[in-house]
């Protein structure tokens, strides 16, 4: 059974040099349209960088997401942590809303992003996948999804298809825009996941139309199933629901043993949590030995 692990760089690991960093900038500023004042991209002695766009700092943070059947880590969603010049966090809801009230809400997601993919090579260097929120408001005001952004993937060796665009379904009213975006998408490489299905604004019918890559199940799921004894016989179903349309199912939300137990209970493979790994740095991400209990008991059971 491979072993569960995440990847760690050394001290004597070197960093990007200073020349990537000014051809980096320069691909920003094209690709962008950010004078490099205003994206105020630094990298760190840590190796990682961040960037302060709008008066407001930004940091990436990663959360694992594993696979129970090949005891591997399988990605990591990324996630913004925003604050004011680095000592008080604000939400990244409030960030993204402040964004949007000055009218920069595409560029503030670009460069949310592009930081991400930055960090993201610290984990990887070539495998696992990276699965990025996109801003529902961003569906309507924006053609060609995917193109801009690919330019910072190639020009950082990551490709498409190593990148899962987070959609929220319920959060689109237009069904027509939804499939462009993701049509645009995945003409472009990118793998989808709808994201939040199974809360009460989802549409069964749309997901069958859109049939995304992956299907991630609403962090209220898991943990009404632990209180629910009818929920947890009924979640195998809504779990083989997403393989019928030739997705992979993911169990989000799982933050405790009894939550883990009944999502590999309900045969999901692919899990993510606070009880598996909360969203840290690059440099601060660390294996966990949750999932070797089930493993073994699935080992033996196959036997």
């Amino acid at each position: 059974m491979p072993k569960i692990h995440a990847k760690q760089n050394s001290p004597q690991e070197p960093k990007i040099s200073s020349t990537h960093i000014e051809q980096l900038k320069t691909q920003l500023r094209e690709s962008l349209y950010l004078d490099l004042d205003e994206y105020g991209l630094e990298e760190q002695q840590s190796g990682e960088f961040n960037s302060t766009f709008l008066g407001i700092q930004l940091n990436s943070a990663f959360q694992p997401i594993y696979d129970s059947e090949a005891g591997d880590l399988h990605g990591h969603e990324a996630f913004l942590r925003p604050s004011l010049g680095g000592l008080q966090s604000i939400s990244p809801e409030f960030a993204f809303s402040f964004a949007d009230q000055v009218g920069k809400l595409v560029k503030f997601d670009r460069v949310a992003r592009t930081l991400h993919v930055l960090n993201f090579r610290q984990i990887y260097a070539e495998n696992g996948l990276l699965f990025l929120n996109v801003h529902p408001n961003l569906l309507i005001s924006v053609n060609a999804h995917g193109k801009v952004f690919e330019r910072i993937l190639h020009s950082n060796s990551v490709p498409t298809d190593r990148v899962v665009i987070e959609l929220q379904e319920s959060f689109v009213e237009h069904e027509n825009q939804l499939a462009e975006a993701i049509e645009n998408y995945r003409e472009r490489g990118y793998r989808i996941a709808i994201d939040n299905f199974g809360n009460k604004h989802s549409h069964l019918e749309r997901l069958w139309k859109l049939s995304p890559e992956f299907v991630k199940f609403d962090t209220g799921l898991i943990k009404e199933a632990e209180r629910n004894p009818r929920l947890r016989k009924i979640l195998p179903s809504l779990i083989q629901l997403a393989r019928d349309i030739g997705a992979q199912p993911v169990i989000t939300g799982i933050e405790s043993q009894a939550g883990l137990d009944i999502a590999i209970a309900s045969g999901s493979t692919l899990l993510q949590g606070y009880f598996l790994g909360r969203p840290v740095t690059a440099r601060e991400l660390q294996p966990t030995d949750a999932i070797k209990p089930t493993l073994q008991l699935r080992k033996r059971a196959v036997a």
